[in-house]
């Protein structure tokens, strides 16, 4: 009898644990070291929102799936956790003082949040495709939209094309736009570029988010490099992301970019943002790989 009973209690312990890695209501996998807040359905993935090491995060479709969306420390909410959330606002370096920005993908909100903080007289206008991203972004992530920080739910790039037939411009364009693969191919061709170049303006730049290990990377490299002839090109590490600067007019020297980040450095400290670790970042490239050939609309993107 004793035995059964320790069975019984072994056995017990066991579903419990597994149930623990199994959230019943959304039928996601749970890490056992993750908990699980909250699944919103998409028409595209669900968005999960969940706790873990000290950190809340989003992800698509899973948790362990595909690396982390968005994530913020719950003890210090302003600090970017992730390497390239700190690239791209190292575009602040470039362009030091816009008066206008578009963000192209909300996710957790961290870049609109942090510049809505850092340039509170700064409209920001972000384009998110999906709506529960929104929902969770305002929910779990501290967005809160007003008549400076702007959020149209439509496509990135109708949201340009519609931007440049009505003549609007801005001093700071960013592309943080990813499915759950890559970036949307709409997003990433020459093209689409023209279009982003014409909505920029006179001083302005645009900074765009995309992977070092990516199979389009050279492409990618020709597209910026056709529709704007030179770029700085941050990369962290061999393996993680970059962030591509471009202006639609002439790059500043990297005296100037210095000067700039110095400028900014007691602001962004709080961000977590290192002066020297993000200006050893800034290498310029002035033009792409001989026969390589940019990305365009007429074909079909492989991934």
């Amino acid at each position: 009898m004793r035995k059964r009973s320790i069975f019984f209690v072994i056995g017990a312990l066991a579903l419990i644990a597994t149930l623990t890695a199994f959230d019943l209501v959304s039928g996601t996998h749970v890490p056992s070291n993750a908990r699980l807040l909250h699944t919103e359905p998409s028409e595209y993935a669900p968005v999960l929102v969940f706790e873990q090491y000290g950190e809340r995060c989003m992800n698509f479709n899973a948790i362990d799936d595909g690396g982390r969306q968005t994530c913020y420390e719950l003890g210090d909410p302003r600090k970017m956790v992730f390497e390239y959330t700190r690239m791209m606002t190292s575009a602040l370096f470039v362009q030091p003082d816009p008066r206008s920005i578009l963000i192209i993908g909300l996710g957790g909100a961290t870049l609109p949040n942090a510049l809505h903080h850092l340039l509170p007289g700064t409209t920001i206008d972000t384009v998110e495709l999906d709506p529960a991203v929104l929902r969770v972004a305002e929910r779990f992530f501290g967005y809160e939209p007003d008549e400076r920080q702007r959020i149209f739910l439509e496509d990135g790039r109708a949201f340009v094309e519609r931007a440049e037939r009505e003549g609007r411009q801005y001093d700071m364009v960013l592309l943080d736009a990813f499915d759950v693969d890559y970036i949307p191919p709409q997003l990433m061709t020459l093209e689409f570029l023209e279009h982003v170049k014409r909505i920029l303006s006179d001083s302005g730049i645009v900074a765009a988010n995309s992977f070092t290990q990516s199979r389009l990377y050279e492409r990618e490299s020709a597209t910026y490099a056709a529709v704007f002839r030179q770029y700085f090109n941050l990369r962290a590490g061999l393996d993680g992301n970059r962030v591509i600067i471009a202006a639609k007019g002439a790059l500043p020297d990297i005296s100037d970019i210095e000067r700039n980040a110095r400028a900014w450095q007691s602001r962004l400290d709080p961000y977590g943002i290192d002066i020297e670790t993000a200006l050893n970042r800034f290498q310029l490239v002035r033009e792409a790989r001989e026969g390589v050939e940019p990305l365009r609309d007429s074909e079909s993107v492989a991934r």
